[in-house]
């Protein structure tokens, strides 16, 4: 998975970096729960976020499998269906060992846009253009609206999550870049067997798919059944994971509709921005 070409022999896309080059360690990312590290990828101008293996703390409920290994999964499942959503992720060797590279949204490549994706208006105040979440109240008391963008990226978003089983998806973890690009990153507590979905993007809850997502869930579902995919699944994923993963790909494709929140599961994540 170091190799820059993704199973199935696709190539890199033209313009992408070569995510292999060696690294160098600007510095670390406070507010990570794990190590994640800002690193500069030597002999270009792109930075990226690397979290060795070896960085990260056990968590009760993924007692299998790794946060790295997940991250790198996130980006092959989305670009295997043709979201393009994740940033270019790979698991190879660093500084610190073994661990995921993801290009860094926010270096001068990818500067970030201040459009926001995801935020909270005044109780029941939704402005045209987006949809509503939840009501809830700010630390200071102020009752508020928690809103994310109608967008058809955004949107889309929401089926990847449904397949990758994302446990975490805060308003932060969703993010434009200068030419309006939508990506998403940290995706380390996803593909668990069990149902875990919790988001801030339930504002299709129970529609009909929009027909290029079942097109890509299509692709995916194809490409799942391909030796190199499986292969490449089951070296980063535990086998009931990737199992899993099968299993909601082909429940959206009978269903073709955005789940519901569970009724056994918090379905919003702590902080949702």
């Amino acid at each position: 998975m170091a190799t820059g070409a993704d199973p199935g022999g696709a190539s890199r896309p033209t313009g992408e970096p070569d995510l292999t080059g060696s690294l160098e360690v600007v510095g670390r990312v406070a507010q990570s729960s794990n190590r994640a590290l800002l690193c500069r990828l030597a002999g270009t101008g792109y930075h990226v976020i690397y979290k060795p293996v070896r960085g990260e703390r056990p968590l009760w409920d993924f007692p299998d499998g790794t946060l790295a290994g997940r991250e790198v999964a996130a980006h092959l499942v989305s670009r295997l269906g043709g979201w393009e959503l994740v940033p270019p992720t790979i698991m190879r060797d660093g500084p610190r060992g073994s661990g995921s590279v993801q290009l860094w949204i926010g270096d001068p490549h990818h500067p970030v846009a201040d459009d926001a994706v995801v935020t909270v208006v005044p109780a029941g105040q939704v402005p045209p253009g987006w949809l509503e979440v939840f009501d809830g109240e700010t630390t200071d008391g102020q009752v508020v609206t928690l809103v994310h963008v109608d967008a058809p990226d955004v949107r889309s978003l929401a089926v990847l999550d449904a397949v990758l089983n994302n446990s975490d998806r805060k308003g932060s973890h969703c993010l434009r870049d200068g030419t309006g690009r939508l990506w998403a990153i940290d995706h380390g507590v996803c593909f668990h067997p069990a149902p875990k979905l919790r988001t801030v993007l339930w504002g299709w809850a129970g529609e009909p798919l929009v027909a290029a997502d079942v097109a890509r869930l299509a692709r995916l579902e194809a490409a799942l059944h391909q030796d190199a995919v499986a292969t490449a699944l089951g070296v980063l994923l535990p086998e009931d994971d990737v199992t899993a993963l099968g299993r909601r790909t082909r429940a959206l494709l009978r269903t073709r509709r955005h789940p519901l929140p569970s009724s056994g599961w918090p379905s919003v994540p702590w902080p949702p921005l």
